[in-house]
């Protein structure tokens, strides 16, 4: 094995490297392979200029892979002599030394005498130099599925282990070796910049960078040191605002202050993760197999630009919320793919007994769902996560609250982000990130518990025995999963904007910036509509859209396929992000996918098979429809403006678009403006009008669809019902409040009576979208009203509107049939204000709005269209 140095420094001797050490290599080789990080690391090193490794750890097996990758990659020896006053018989030091051959102990002197001796030599020669490599050797970093259990627990963790446990390492892991190279650092160049250091002074300098450097890598490789929670948990009730609020406590409730301090370490220890290197390896391991049984496929897009924006930022990984899978499929696909899998804040329902500590060790930290009320938990909260900030720690959370029982986002809580930005603010010594990411299924687990609380079910309760219980849900087929990773938000640019001095905010936690809940709202809001810039369009969402729009759920297989043609045309040529990504498989493919996973089924007829989605099957797609309603949202006004009207004017479209895009965009987090969304409407025109779908005539200025038994009407119509209940929640509450009058309904009550108005209509027109009476949903309507200042309260607590409200009324008569708005109308409860809504002229009588309505033609063609040969 012979050693031929780079370095051409006369200080530097070839040595032969003993037999044993030379037999030691050749039995560990066929157990070891070796990455190199970065491959070619000879790159790094400075010509003539002599070479000192340095590592992390002291031992034999260290040593024999680092020789190896130096030999490999064509770098000096580290079994090279350096010839200084006292030679040194090797050209490497590690920063911790074992005194003894089986049962040594760490030599707490550990690298301040070889780096004394590199010092020495300098000093002695003002010609010389000798650069420092730091080399990290991870052996098995993170096992792959095929690795065995005993793999997952001997992997490389931040444990100081011994010879023996090294040895069964190396066995089981050892074809999962990385050997990373650092840049490296010249000695005389330290030497030159010391300051007037004493060499003893300079020593222990270097040894503290260099212990520093390695745990920045090893934190970047394998996760930060988290593995010790009393640690955490002293910091925390040692801080400032924890003391504070255990004397206060103590005060307040005439307790001692020993049975306050308990009660706050009791707090901490309910909260905070107890992480684990080794349960986070056997996690992965295990789950390896999991989803194997549950899913065909799990798929990221756009991962590598979050990895690559990720480096020197604390990562807030921010996915929607739609199954209890969501964390630990991203946190799976986040160690596999080579990164630190983050600490996830999961609701205090989840500390269950056995499941409880498993998930706290793979870095779940506990919250109850409210702080109210109990001000010690709330400070010693936020110092815990104003620790794991200040540690750099990736943490997850999920700004909706709770899991989405529509598919839609749900409207954002924002109090972890305010924590989290508090907890910047005191120590912003690193810039935070957001990372949204959308989390796209093809069958949820969860689906008919969310149908059964939609349709007023209470919520089931977390437990064991429910858990257990639900693993029968293991038994089915659930098909792909997609992680898109969206645009990042980072945090620094949004306080400069909102806030230019932003830095001079005080660390004190009582105080609040008065900018501060304008750029947590700001920021939550971006993060929702970043996070559906990045949605997936499966087959299962197509399906959806197009059946749902069906008063039967039902189409004769040659529309199907026109309709999912269109709609993947739509979404490509209109692209709404370039993080969008749309399912390859062609109309074919997807209805034979759509059968396959037993979505749809096929009814044979002589004139042309029919597929249809029946009862239970079409409310739970309701979901999957839900999920990528927002892609279809300026598609769907266009459409529903030529439901009830043969002929409008284009500037009609787009007056009336811009009037109801805030509700809309408040709904479904649209990315535009209003002059973005009407730019959006004019292309969405000109798309409809090259499908042939629409006709522009006098210049443009006017549009006009086919009959209502053409084809392109047909589409046009299944495309605008896809918002079509959305317009008609919106009739409800407008209608509801001007029918009444003003001053006689509170913000509750009306909700209430939108709420009722709308189960009543879902039973009588067999709706197949419990959402449709979602009352958080006409609360959120109800607000934009307000923000709007057409809505406002009276000082009796009761809601006063402006004209406009009326206007809003009228307008509605554009886009829905007249025996829609009799039937709301006639079921919206009415008081002593009681009038007759629709009696009142339609808006704009000469632009071409008010052609012929052609809503019983449409029932009655859709009805019928199945039957019709082609």
């Amino acid at each position: 094995m012979s050693e031929l140095p780079m370095s051409a420094d006369p200080h530097v001797h070839v040595a032969r490297s003993p037999w044993w050490f030379k037999l030691l290599g050749r039995m560990l080789e066929p157990w070891v392979r070796i990455k190199r990080d970065p491959a070619e690391p000879a790159t790094l090193l400075h010509s003539g200029v002599a070479v000192c490794y340095a590592i992390e750890r002291d031992g034999t097996s260290d040593a024999l892979i680092l020789e190896r990758a130096c030999r490999e990659a064509g770098l000096p020896s580290p079994m090279q002599l350096l010839d200084l006053p006292v030679r040194r018989r090797r050209s490497v030091f590690s920063l911790s030394r074992r005194e003894g051959w089986l049962f040594g102990r760490t030599d707490a002197r550990g690298p301040k005498e070889p780096i004394g001796q590199l010092i020495r030599a300098l000093e002695d020669d003002p010609t010389r130099d000798i650069q420092i490599v730091p080399v990290s050797i991870y052996v098995g970093r993170a096992p792959n599925r095929e690795s065995g259990w005993f793999s997952v627990l001997f992997a490389e963790n931040w444990l100081v282990v011994g010879r023996f446990r090294r040895m069964l390492a190396l066995l089981l892991n050892g074809r999962d070796t990385v050997v990373h190279f650092s840049t490296p650092v010249s000695l005389r160049a330290v030497l030159a910049e010391s300051g007037g250091l004493t060499p003893e002074r300079l020593t222990r300098k270097i040894a503290r960078v260099l212990r520093t450097h390695f745990r920045r890598i090893r934190a970047a490789v394998i996760g930060p040191d988290l593995s010790h929670r009393r640690t955490v948990v002293d910091a925390v009730l040692n801080t400032g605002p924890v003391r504070d609020a255990i004397a206060a406590t103590a005060s307040k409730e005439n307790i001692t202050l020993a049975k306050a301090q308990r009660r706050a370490r009791d707090f901490a220890l309910e909260i905070a993760a107890d992480y684990s290197h080794p349960v986070v390896r056997s996690s992965s391991f295990l789950l390896s197999n999991f989803w194997n049984k549950l899913y065909d496929g799990i798929a990221m897009h756009h991962f590598d630009k979050a990895r690559a924006a990720a480096p020197g930022h604390e990562v807030v990984y921010v996915p929607c919320h739609r199954s209890h899978t969501d964390y630990l499929l991203l946190s799976y696909q986040l160690h596999h793919s080579g990164v630190v899998p983050p600490h996830i804040a999961a609701g205090v329902n989840l500390n269950l007994p056995v499941v409880g500590p498993i998930l706290r060790r793979g870095g779940a930290f506990f919250l109850r769902r409210s702080f109210k009320g109990n001000a010690l938990y709330s400070v010693v909260f936020n110092e815990y996560l104003a620790q794991l900030v200040d540690r750099g720690v990736p943490l997850e959370y999920f700004i909706e609250g709770g899991r989405s029982r529509t598919g839609r986002l749900l409207a954002p809580r924002a109090g972890m982000l305010a924590m989290t930005l508090r907890a910047f603010l005191r120590a912003p010594r690193r810039p935070v990130m957001f990372q949204p990411v959308y989390i796209g299924y093809e069958k949820l687990m969860e689906g008919k518990s969310y149908i059964g609380e939609l349709s007023g079910k209470p919520k089931e309760k977390e437990s064991l025995l429910g858990l257990i219980r639900g693993l029968k849900v293991l038994r089915q087929r659930y098909g792909h999963v997609t992680l898109n990773f969206g645009e990042p938000i980072l945090l620094t640019p949004m306080l400069d904007e909102a806030a230019p001095n932003w830095r001079e905010a005080t660390a004190d936690p009582d105080v609040k910036p008065e900018w501060m809940n304008s750029v947590v709202d700001d920021l939550a809001e971006r993060i929702q509509v970043n996070i559906n810039r990045a949605a997936d369009v499966n087959p299962i969402n197509l399906l959806a859209l197009a059946l749902l729009a069906t008063p039967k759920h039902a189409m004769a297989e040659n529309d199907l396929l026109a309709q999912l043609e269109l709609s993947k045309a739509l979404l490509q040529e209109l692209p709404y992000s370039d993080r969008v990504t749309v399912t390859p498989m062609n109309p074919q493919g997807i209805v034979a996918y759509g059968e396959q996973m037993g979505w749809i089924r096929r009814v044979r007829h002589p004139l042309g098979d029919v597929l249809v989605t029946d009862g239970e099957q079409a409310v739970l797609l309701s979901y999957f429809r839900n999920n990528v309603l927002h892609l279809h949202a300026a598609a769907a006004w266009v459409a529903a403006c030529f439901l009830n009207n043969r002929r409008m004017s284009r500037s009609s479209v787009l007056r009336l678009g811009r009037i109801i895009y805030p509700f809309i965009q408040g709904e479904l987090f649209l990315p535009w403006d209003e002059d973005g969304f009407a730019d959006q409407l004019q292309h969405t025109i000109e798309f409809f009008v090259r499908r042939g779908l629409l006709e522009a005539s006098s210049e443009g200025r006017v549009l006009e669809r086919g009959p209502g038994q053409d084809d392109g009407a047909y589409q046009l119509r299944v495309i605008a019902r896809a918002m079509l209940q959305a317009f008609e929640r919106y009739y409800i509450a407008i209608a509801a409040l001007v029918k009444n009058g003003p001053h006689t309904m509170s913000a509750g009550e009306l909700e209430t009576a939108c709420t009722l108005t709308a189960q009543r209509l879902s039973l009588l027109n067999e709706l197949s979208a419990p959402e449709f009476f979602d009352k958080a949903l006409f609360r959120g309507f109800i607000q934009k009203l307000r923000e709007a200042k057409v809505v406002w309260t009276d000082n009796a607590g009761k809601l006063d509107f402006s004209d406009a409200l009326e206007d809003m009324v009228r307008d509605a008569r554009v886009i829905l049939a007249r025996e829609v708005r009799h039937s709301i109308l006639k079921i919206t409860p009415g008081g002593e204000n009681e009038r007759d809504l629709d009696a009142r002229p339609p808006v704009d009588p000469d632009d071409g709005s008010a052609g012929e309505s052609l809503h019983d033609r449409h029932v009655a063609n859709e009805h019928t269209r199945h039957d019709r040969p082609h």
